[in-house]
């Protein structure tokens, strides 16, 4: 792995965590993900199941996981199951995981080739009297692929129809909301790689430019860092391009004059950095472009101060939507007599100001948790308003990590954001 090694105490107290929260004789099972075919005898890098990882740090596929915290045996209690290797494995695909470094990665002493899952599974069904199983639950998202949960949930429940099955989800989502310490370091770690990758970007942004020489820029800085890649799909988006959310083609040309939008984040041991600035492409914001950013910097600004415990996704969004309006009636999109004949419904910010202000972040770029979660010290979550205006080619989105505290943290405090910071940044470049 490119990351380095992540102490064990981490993937202990997490399995401690979770086995406080079942019910009594209870059984939980996990299993890795697929390798995902891409084409001919092609897999896609292989990404693990982002809650078995939690669990074990275990970042292999064919992995499985079983707990089964009353059992009269300590050893039956926790076990981890690896792919098995050979000599032929060993030559075309490199090392696995020995049953030692099972041990010495998750902290889990019995440790064996997933050849016995099987025969260790239907024992231990036998005395559950709940089994838990993961199957992914995302409001967000469906996807008709199949996965190897689902699979397996299947072949279990159609084994075993009597038991009573119960989701795992909801207990290991309302864990992993809230980050260790070693997960605040990584997190940490992933911010400053994606800051760096930033700097790297900027340097190579000019009229003339293609939007994918800067994404080559960041995805080499991102490498050269440690990093395991993307976090998501890197956003480099150029004039109109600017006010498309998701755009990711990252294939036009730079042009003088234009803003160029740069939403991107590093992943590093799985763990997720999310940051946009939006910069001009001739390093210098014209004087409409510098309103509209001011306006959107004034909205990021009041926004960092609602990370504080006892908020909510919600309450911090219709927060920071009033003060949205108000930016939007100063840089004259709007007035307030339209706002007070507007449809409650529709408002009128929503036309420039379309998307959410906040979502969580740890293993996933978009995280396990609810909008009407109260924070907690050591939840971790984006604050990204932005302001799209696609009749004057000008979107603009700004966007860093928060962890919630009393005092709320910027983890990607040093990356410039003040109109005069970004600007220098391209003095800087032309002198050198």
């Amino acid at each position: 792995m490119k990351y380095k090694a992540i102490d064990s105490s981490l993937f202990i107290r997490n399995r401690q965590k979770i086995t406080s929260k079942l019910k009594k004789d209870s059984l939980v099972i996990l299993v890795s993900n697929d390798e995902m075919p891409r084409s001919g005898d092609q897999f896609f890098p292989f990404r693990q199941n982002p809650s078995l990882f939690y669990l074990t740090g275990i970042d292999q596929e064919e992995t499985m996981l079983v707990l089964c915290p009353n059992h009269p045996l300590n050893s039956m209690r926790e076990i981890l199951f690896l792919k098995k290797t050979n000599e032929h494995i060993a030559i075309w695909n490199g090392h696995k995981y020995t049953k030692e470094e099972g041990t010495t990665i998750s902290g889990i002493t019995n440790v064996k080739w997933n050849d016995e899952f099987w025969n260790v599974v239907r024992e231990l069904m036998i005395y559950s009297k709940n089994t838990y199983l993961n199957l992914p639950e995302n409001a967000r998202f469906a996807t008709p692929v199949i996965t190897q949960e689902k699979r397996f949930a299947d072949t279990l429940m159609n084994e075993f129809p009597l038991h009573k099955y119960r989701r795992f989800a909801p207990i290991i989502d309302s864990i992993r909301v809230v980050k260790d310490i070693i997960e605040i370091e990584l997190m940490k770690k992933a911010c400053k790689i994606t800051a760096s990758a930033f700097q790297k970007a900027v340097s190579v942004i000019k009229p003339g430019a293609m939007e994918y020489e800067v994404e080559a820029e960041i995805i080499a800085e991102i490498t050269r860092k440690g990093g395991n890649g993307h976090s998501f799909s890197p956003i480099v988006a150029g004039g109109k391009n600017t006010c498309v959310l998701h755009y990711i083609e990252n294939d036009k040309e730079l042009k003088d004059g234009d803003l160029v939008l740069m939403d991107f984040g590093a992943e590093y041991a799985h763990y997720a950095g999310d940051l946009s600035r939006t910069v001009p492409v001739n390093g210098k914001f014209s004087s409409r472009q510098k309103e509209v950013y001011q306006a959107c910097l004034n909205v990021y600004t009041e926004a960092k101060k609602m990370f504080i415990p006892g908020n909510t996704i919600n309450k911090l969004h219709a927060e920071v939507c009033q003060v949205m309006e108000k930016e939007l009636i100063k840089i004259g999109l709007f007035t307030q007599t339209d706002v007070d004949n507007q449809n409650p419904e529709n408002p009128l910010y929503k036309k420039y100001f379309m998307h959410g202000t906040s979502h969580f972040i740890g293993i996933d770029v978009h995280d396990v948790g609810t909008k009407d979660m109260p924070f907690q010290k050591g939840m971790v979550l984006s604050c990204e308003p932005g302001i799209y205006i696609p009749e004057e080619n000008i979107g603009i989105r700004i966007e860093t990590d928060m962890l919630v505290d009393i005092n709320p943290i910027d983890l990607m405090k040093d990356v410039p954001v003040e109109i005069e910071d970004l600007e220098n940044l391209f003095i800087k470049k032309r002198a050198l």
